[in-house]
């Protein structure tokens, strides 16, 4: 059995780690590569650093951010926001990332997918998706500009088709459960995992062990993705891992 990755998210605003409540009410979190090679010493698999304010400032990546942090790691490391074009990608992959995320490009252009996977491997393209509960119902809507704007295009129909275009992985975020530490929701992380066979990264909501256990069995998760749980000493990925191994959830054990 494949073990499950648990990944530390930076979301990044103007060079500063910051965390919020469903994408508002920013507070800093810290220096990106402080906290990058903190991660990784405390046993991530991986680390997503996210710059969740470049599509909306219609900038490019920062890339000296990127590369300050790629420099403390020797674990994957995956960096998104504001990537538009290959030559985009082209210069975060110089610059030290292992992969890739796309979110509002994508949908504005699939074949961006397409064109990136094919220059560097679908293991190296995550198409991230922030999705929505409509009207408290099951379905949910993928929303792109920072989670500002509804994209009118159903989140798990979009996750189909961004592996038939070349994505690697699908990074799921719910934004009704950002940073809200209520746990993942197992319902929308389930839906996404059985409708794709790439793998499927589940990320709002990690609040405590159960909330990881949840997700990785209730919501077949392939990875869970958290920021605010670690960044603020709230738990340990060591002994997160312990615990998930205790119950029978294969993990990779930090060195």
């Amino acid at each position: 059995m494949l073990t499950k990755r648990i990944i530390a998210c930076l979301d990044v605003n103007a060079g500063r780690v910051v965390k919020g409540v469903q994408f508002q009410q920013l507070r800093d979190a810290g220096d990106p590569a402080e906290l990058a090679a903190a991660h990784s010493q405390a046993g991530a698999d991986e680390v997503v650093l996210l710059d969740i304010s470049a599509t909306h400032e219609k900038r490019a990546t920062l890339v000296d951010t990127i590369r300050r942090t790629a420099r403390q790691l020797f674990i994957p490391f995956t960096v998104g926001g504001g990537i538009r074009s290959l030559d985009d990608a082209n210069a975060v992959f110089d610059a030290g990332a292992d992969k890739i995320s796309i979110n509002s490009a994508a949908l504005a252009d699939p074949s961006l997918i397409t064109l990136i996977a094919e220059r560097y491997g679908s293991q190296a393209v995550v198409v991230a998706i922030d999705a929505k509960c409509i009207n408290g119902e099951a379905r949910f809507e993928a929303y792109v500009n920072g989670g500002r704007t509804p994209a009118g295009r159903d989140a798990v129909a979009w996750a189909q088709e961004a592996e038939e275009r070349g994505a690697g992985e699908i990074l799921l975020t719910s934004m009704d459960r950002d940073g809200t530490g209520a746990g993942f929701d197992c319902e929308l992380t389930c839906a996404c995992s059985e409708a794709v066979r790439i793998p499927v990264i589940a990320s709002g909501g990690g609040g405590d062990t159960q909330s990881f256990v949840d997700v990785f069995q209730r919501g077949k998760a392939d990875a869970a993705l958290a920021a605010s749980i670690f960044h603020f000493g709230l738990h340990r990925i060591a002994e997160l891992k312990q615990e998930l191994q205790s119950v029978g959830i294969p993990v990779r054990w930090p060195c």
